[in-house]
């Protein structure tokens, strides 16, 4: 379907009220949020990421990447060591709060419908991309995601598939995560001088392994012009001895494309390097 373009009003309204609502499942909702946290760090790493900070990006200024690591580093204070319990669920902007000025956020990059912008706390979608990524690769369940809209940036040296990120916005785009196992989870996340890191440590060692899949990629035309880009995307669950045990969906992807969709590779790797959010 072709975008509706809104007035700022309609789009300030939206907002208003998605926030509130939000705000109201937080509050009046049946779900057991994560609140504790602990400096001592849980024994078994189920699984490592990291991606790095800054990027030469295309028609993005760098002084908007410095400022992101400024951002990022405030918001991995107010996750690091959260311990998730059997039955919590935990929500990325919950626990993180709303970012201002005030607590320290700077002016950083924002996608808006597919437009690199700037606005306070903007960068945040890295750790978002960060923590998705990791928990598919757990026995924990990610019970509210949203996608990317919009993919702006080329493939250029991507090393996850697309449509493997998550986006987010304060406060009604978040990203929640239960445990429905009957152990406790840990998350583990710094800031160094190049990356940013994450880890999901548990109570107990590892019992499988995890291989993310995409499948029936596609590049497609709109009707009234531009393309769309899709994908599924599964996972396939190993024991730790590498025995496959079997395949699940995880996700399907929509993004408008907001770049030619055959660009030449040597175009494509002066244009941009992926990154989302």
């Amino acid at each position: 379907m072709k975008p509706i373009t809104r007035s700022r009003w309609r789009i300030a309204a939206g907002v208003c009220y998605y926030r509130w609502k939000r705000k109201a499942q937080w509050i009046f909702g049946q779900k057991k949020y994560a609140r504790s946290r602990n400096a001592e760090l849980l024994p078994h790493i189920h699984f490592r990421h990291q991606t790095i900070l800054l990027r030469q990006l295309q028609d993005v200024e760098m002084w908007m990447q410095h400022n992101k690591v400024t951002n990022l580093r405030l918001a991995v204070r107010c996750l690091n060591g959260l311990t998730i319990r059997p039955g919590e669920t935990f929500s990325y902007w919950r626990t993180i709060g709303k970012p201002t000025r005030k607590k320290g956020y700077l002016d950083g990059m924002l996608l808006s419908h597919g437009r690199v912008t700037a606005g306070v706390g903007g960068g945040l979608c890295q750790l978002s991309n960060l923590l998705y990524w990791m928990t598919l690769h757990t026995p924990l369940t990610v019970t509210e995601r949203h996608r990317h809209s919009y993919d702006v940036f080329p493939d250029s040296r991507r090393t996850q598939p697309f449509g493997s990120g998550a986006t987010c916005f304060y406060n009604y785009l978040d990203l929640q995560i239960a445990n429905l196992t009957s152990h406790l989870y840990q998350l583990h996340a710094y800031v160094t001088d190049t990356h940013l890191v994450g880890e999901w440590r548990a109570d107990m060692p590892p019992t499988r392994k995890y291989e993310m899949v995409e499948k029936e990629h596609a590049v497609q035309p709109f009707l009234w012009g531009g393309y769309e880009r899709s994908n599924q995307l599964y996972r396939n669950v190993y024991s730790l001895e590498g025995e496959w045990l079997h395949e699940e969906w995880v996700t399907e992807n929509r993004a408008m494309m907001m770049y030619e969709p055959l660009l030449p590779e040597a175009r494509s790797r002066a244009n941009g390097q992926n990154l989302r959010g």
